[in-house]
């Protein structure tokens, strides 16, 4: 991925969704206007910036723009803050160009990670910014089993990734009841990754790979849309507990540069939380049945 290309291509998106009576801009051509949204000119003149300067950014010539520049362009195009952070991304990739692509990044935690995985009773999870699932405790394991092609035995060195999932996976769709919203998401996300890294081989080479392999991806992938994953409310059914319904929490790993944790957590006293509690049951189960070499004829 170029990131000059990116940043044009980012900031047109942006300009496209906004019409000029959302920005107090009168409208005297309506039936001669050529874009669904604001023109260059109009996005220009709202940052305080010349025709010229502006056209300059969208071809991807932004080496050098100042903060006070980036800042007008944001309030221009009303951007969020993921969009803002999102465009000071693209900025930094133009001005910090590697020489070449950079390598692969790491798929294995250090061993105080481990131990603080497996010291959690919900379900924790530490992934990259490719979407790979590095690693999970045992909880996280059975909580993702559809992901994985034997849950009791994955392959430590190919981990599984969200997005590949979503998108190839002919199971995603029943895992996630709001498939909509999680691909959006997983999009979303990669694509606020690629901002953060535009030279990371590994995000480039999946993107490659869904946008050759599946149309719902590059339909998604062309809107540029970008966002924050923090926090929020997520939905799944389990092949063996059912529906849940959890919060999470995504905390960034600062030892650990592209590495974040995510847990889940139900509301207390609630039917999903009666689900993990069944989850864990049967893991410990599963797990004791596999050591021992117990058949359990009803399954």
């Amino acid at each position: 991925m170029d990131a000059r290309s990116e940043l044009g291509e980012f900031l047109t998106s942006r300009r496209a969704r906004i019409t000029p009576d959302q920005v107090g801009l009168p409208v005297y051509d309506a039936g001669k206007r050529r874009v669904p949204g604001l023109r260059r000119q109009e996005v220009a003149t709202l940052a305080g910036l010349s025709i010229d300067y502006y056209t300059q950014l969208e071809r991807g010539k932004a080496a050098g723009v100042s903060e006070a520049v980036l800042d007008a362009i944001a309030r221009a195009l009303q951007l969020d803050e993921a969009e803002r952070s999102h465009l000071e991304d693209l900025h930094r990739g133009i001005a910090t160009r590697p020489a070449r692509p950079r390598p692969r990044r790491a798929t294995t935690i250090r061993p105080m990670l481990r131990r603080l995985l497996d010291a959690l009773t919900v379900p924790g999870m530490i992934g990259n910014a490719r979407q790979d699932l590095v690693a999970a405790n045992t909880l996280g394991h059975a909580f993702y089993a559809p992901l994985y092609p034997d849950p009791q035995r994955p392959d430590p060195t190919v981990p599984v990734n969200f997005a590949r999932f979503c998108f190839l996976d002919p199971k995603a769709p029943e895992f996630y009841p709001d498939w909509e919203f999680m691909a959006d998401v997983a999009v979303n996300n990669l694509r606020t990754a690629a901002g953060r890294d535009p030279y990371d081989r590994g995000i480039s080479d999946l993107v490659g790979e869904l946008s050759t392999r599946s149309e719902e991806f590059r339909v998604r992938w062309a809107k540029h849309n970008v966002r924050l994953h923090r926090t929020g409310i997520k939905r799944f059914h389990h092949p063996v507990v059912g529906d849940l319904e959890v919060g999470y929490e995504t905390i960034p790993l600062p030892a650990d540069p592209g590495l974040q944790l995510t847990v889940y957590s139900p509301e207390p006293a609630s039917p999903s939380a009666d689900a993990l509690v069944l989850l864990a049951s049967w893991t410990a189960t599963h797990l004791t049945d596999a050591a021992t070499g117990t058949v359990d004829e009803r399954r």
